[in-house]
C-alpha cells in the first residue's frame, strides 16, 4: 500500500482541518556510518571478529541491520477548526514524528493524513531558515514557503519585528544567531503569517521567561481571535495547562488518551494505564512499621466500580479487612488523599466505628465523599488508629497507596467546603 498524504478538500461547512486514519510509521535501524574511514573500517572488523565495536556508546543498543522500529503504529484521531491541541508522552513516544508527517517532512509507511489549510511549523530551533539570509530576508522566504504573495508578508512583517524583539538585529544574517534569537523570530513568523494551522514542537525551550509568557498568550489570541488550530509538544505541562483545550497522550507510538486535559497530564504523569489501579491487596504497597500494629488492614476492595473512576456527586465504597492483634476499644480509620504530585489535598476520618478483641478478623464498609476534590487522579494513605484517654492519636496501621482513584469534576468545586488546616475536608461514614 502506498502512503498517502492529501489535501483536504474544501467542503462547506465542515470544521475538520486535520484527520488522521490508521497511520503508521516504520524506520529501519542500523549503522549507516561512524563518521570517518578509520572508524567503519574498526567497526566492520569487530563485527567480523564477533567482538564489541569500540566506536559505540558505553551501553548503548546495537541494532542489527535491516531491524524495523515502529515510530507510529496505527494512530487515528481528527482535529476541529481553532482546536489546541496538546501531545504529550514520553521520549520516544511518536510525538514528533507525528508533526514531522504534518509538515511532510516525511511520508507514513500506512495510513493516510488528510489537512486542510495552510501549515506553518516549528518542529526545532531554525527550521525552515536560511543561515545566510538576514531575518527579514527569511521572513520573506516563510512567506513565500506557504504561497503569500510579497505584499501580504509587507502588511505583517512589522508586527513580526515588533514582537520579535530583534528590530537591532533583523538586517544581520541568522547564523549569527544566538538559540533564544532563533525561537523569538522564528515564532513570531509562524504566529504572524497567513497560516491556518500551527505545529509546535518544545520551541520555548530555549526562550526567557517572560517571552514564553508572551508567546503563550499570542497562541491563546490567535486561537481564540482567528480561529488557527495548534498542535502544541511540550514535557512542560504547565504550558499544556494554559494553552491546550485537550490532550493526546502517546506512548511506544500509540494513543492511549484522548480528551481532558487534566486527566491527560495526570495519565502521562503517574506513567500507569488509563484506568486507575486498585490494590485489592498489600503486597506491593509501602507499609509503616513503626505502628503498633494492634490491628492490621488485610485488604481493601472497592464496591460498584471496576476502574475507579468517579464523576461529579459519586461517592467511593469500599470494604477493609482486618485482623486483631490486641483488644481495641474504639477503633477509628483516617483518609489523607495526596494528588499526583504527592500534596496532600484532603484529608477524612470516621471515628470510632467499631471495638475488636485479639484474636477477631472482621470486614467493614465505608462511604467516601469525594465532592470538595478537583478532577485528577488520587492516592490514598487509610490509616487505623485509637484514641487515648488524653485523646492523643495511637496509629494502628498504615499503607501507601492503599487505593487509587479518579476524579472527573465538571460541575464548579464549593469553595466553601470544610476545611482541615489547608486541606479540603471529605465526608467518610461506616455503612456496614
Amino acid at each position: 500500500m502506498n502512503p498517502i498524504l492529501n489535501s483536504v478538500q474544501s467542503d462547506a461547512g465542515t470544521e475538520t482541518v486535520i484527520e488522521v486514519e490508521n497511520v503508521k510509521k516504520q524506520y529501519r535501524l542500523g549503522t549507516i556510518g561512524g563518521g570517518t574511514l578509520k572508524g567503519d573500517i574498526q567497526s566492520w572488523w569487530a563485527r567480523i571478529r564477533g567482538k564489541e565495536d569500540p566506536n559505540s556508546k558505553v551501553d548503548a543498543k546495537i541494532y542489527s541491520k535491516n531491524e524495523k522500529f515502529m515510530a507510529l503504529d496505527g494512530v487515528s484521531f481528527s482535529v476541529k477548526k481553532g482546536e489546541t491541541i496538546g501531545l504529550i508522552g514520553g521520549n520516544g513516544a511518536g510525538k514528533s514524528t507525528l508533526l514531522k508527517l504534518f509538515s511532510r517532512v516525511t511520508a507514513p509507511s500506512e495510513g493516510e493524513i488528510r489537512i486542510k489549510g495552510r501549515v506553518s511549523s516549528m518542529l526545532e530551533v531554525g527550521t525552515g531558515f536560511h543561515p545566510e539570509l538576514t531575518g527579514r530576508e527569511n521572513v520573506y522566504l516563510n512567506g513565500a514557503i506557504l504561497g503569500m504573495k510579497r505584499k501580504e508578508v509587507d502588511e505583517r512583517i512589522e508586527d513580526i519585528i515588533e514582537f520579535s524583539e530583534c528590530r537591532k538585529f533583523i538586517d544581520t544574517p541568522v547564523k549569527r544567531y544566538s538559540s533564544g534569537m532563533f525561537v523569538k523570530l522564528a515564532f513570531s513568523v509562524a504566529a504572524h503569517l497567513n497560516s491556518d494551522i500551527m505545529l509546535m514542537d518544545e520551541v520555548l525551550a530555549v526562550g526567557d521567561m517572560a517571552f514564553q509568557k508572551k508567546c503563550i498568550d499570542k497562541m491563546v489570541s490567535v486561537a481564540r481571535d482567528e480561529g488557527k488550530t495548534i498542535i502544541y509538544v511540550s514535557h512542560n505541562m504547565q504550558t499544556i495547562r494554559q494553552l491546550c483545550s485537550r490532550a493526546i497522550v502517546l506512548r511506544q507510538g500509540k494513543i492511549i488518551f484522548d480528551g481532558d486535559v487534566e486527566r491527560g497530564i495526570d495519565i502521562y504523569l503517574r506513567n500507569d494505564e488509563v484506568t486507575a489501579k486498585i490494590f485489592n491487596d498489600y503486597t506491593d504497597c509501602h507499609r509503616f512499621n513503626f505502628l503498633t500494629d494492634k490491628v492490621l488492614m488485610d485488604s481493601l476492595t472497592v464496591l460498584d466500580k471496576e476502574n475507579c473512576y468517579y464523576k461529579d456527586d459519586e461517592k467511593v465504597r469500599f470494604k477493609i479487612k482486618m485482623h486483631c492483634n490486641e483488644d481495641v476499644k474504639e477503633l477509628s480509620l483516617r483518609f489523607m488523599i495526596h494528588n499526583a504530585d504527592q500534596v496532600v489535598m484532603a484529608t477524612s476520618a470516621c471515628y470510632n466505628f467499631m471495638s475488636c478483641k485479639k484474636g477477631e478478623e472482621f470486614e467493614r464498609v465505608f462511604e467516601l465523599d469525594i465532592t470538595p476534590l478537583a478532577s485528577g487522579v488520587y492516592k490514598v494513605l487509610p490509616a487505623l488508629f485509637e484514641l487515648n484517654e488524653l485523646g492523643e492519636v495511637i496509629d494502628c496501621d498504615g499503607v501507601y497507596p492503599g487505593l487509587v482513584f479518579e476524579h472527573a469534576k465538571t460541575t464548579p468545586l464549593n469553595w466553601k467546603s470544610k476545611l482541615y488546616g489547608d486541606t479540603a475536608l471529605c465526608d467518610m461514614v461506616c455503612i456496614e
